[in-house]
């Protein structure tokens, strides 16, 4: 295999191919003309062949030299970019938020654009898990948890959901009857939604209902989930009604009764302890403790 050319040869090629000059190739290069015309004189000796022909006035490419000047000037292209692409000046701020599944498809996703409306100069990233409590090093600046709290950082902002409510299919509704009774939910189907084990039974008792919550069918990691298993026809579960608000309004799912239920646990925005006075964090902070969930 031929020894690649020494890079200088190739730019004084490409810039001289270019402007079809090697004064001009050599003004752009910050060169003089006979640097340039040395350097190619160099790439055509380590080719063992003519690039250029060389006129009265100017110079002009050979077949060979066009044919080579074409990969040489996307080469050069190709690089810029990556260079561009990977190492130019950060003209965003990056905020680094994760959130569990549910809560970053069904309530932060579709208000992201709101936030870069406001913040055109802040870029979120967005990362997703189903359980987790702690920060990973410096991976992350917002974390926003699903539990009762008692984590170690110091700036933690409450951020409520809607009341749960039981919710399914329209076609499976007509299965439970028009009202909730002991009896027609004994027999539901149930999907249940972990972390969220005992809403049943705080269900039932909240209304007065008999005995214990009926067996689920089927297991879910989290809401997002269970809501596509209900979506296809089948079982019930009770969810927020800020994650299941799109689906309800749409008709997809539906609420068949009128059945409400605090959250056993709540949604919190966790701040990481050094990061008090990045004012992109406290922006995103503010927006987001500022929004109707």
């Amino acid at each position: 295999m031929r020894r690649l050319p020494h890079v200088t040869w190739l730019r004084s090629f490409e810039a001289a191919a270019r402007h079809s000059s090697f004064s001009s190739a050599a003004d752009e290069l910050n060169l003089t003309p006979a640097a340039v015309s040395q350097q190619i004189r160099l790439l055509e000796q380590h080719l063992g062949i003519h690039l250029f022909k060389r006129l009265a006035k100017g110079v002009a490419l050979t077949d060979v030299g066009l044919a080579y000047a074409i990969p040489v000037r996307k080469s050069f292209l190709e690089m810029q970019s990556a260079t561009d692409g990977l190492f130019r000046t950060q003209r965003k701020s990056v905020v680094r938020v994760r959130c569990s599944i549910s809560f970053a498809a069904m309530i932060l996703a579709p208000r992201l654009h709101s936030f870069s409306q406001l913040h055109p100069e802040i870029e979120v990233e967005l990362s997703t898990t189903v359980w987790d409590d702690r920060m990973n090093g410096a991976s992350i600046d917002l974390d926003i948890r699903y539990g009762d709290g008692g984590w170690p950082e110091h700036q933690t902002y409450p951020l409520p959901v809607e009341a749960a409510t039981i919710v399914c299919h329209p076609d499976y509704a007509d299965t439970l009857g028009p009202i909730a009774s002991t009896q027609s939910l004994s027999e539901a189907a149930i999907v249940l939604v972990q972390g969220s084990e005992t809403d049943w039974d705080r269900l039932f008792e909240k209304y007065g209902l008999d005995g214990l919550r009926p067996p689920h069918w089927i297991k879910a990691d989290s809401s997002v989930i269970a809501l596509q298993i209900l979506s296809a026809g089948h079982g019930c579960a009770i969810i927020s009604k800020s994650f299941a608000k799109n689906d309800l309004a749409e008709g997809k799912l539906v609420a068949p009764f009128e059945m409400d239920l605090p959250m056993g646990s709540n949604f919190t925005l966790v701040v990481r302890d050094d990061l008090s006075t990045r004012q992109d964090v406290q922006a995103f902070k503010n927006w987001l403790i500022g929004l109707q969930i």
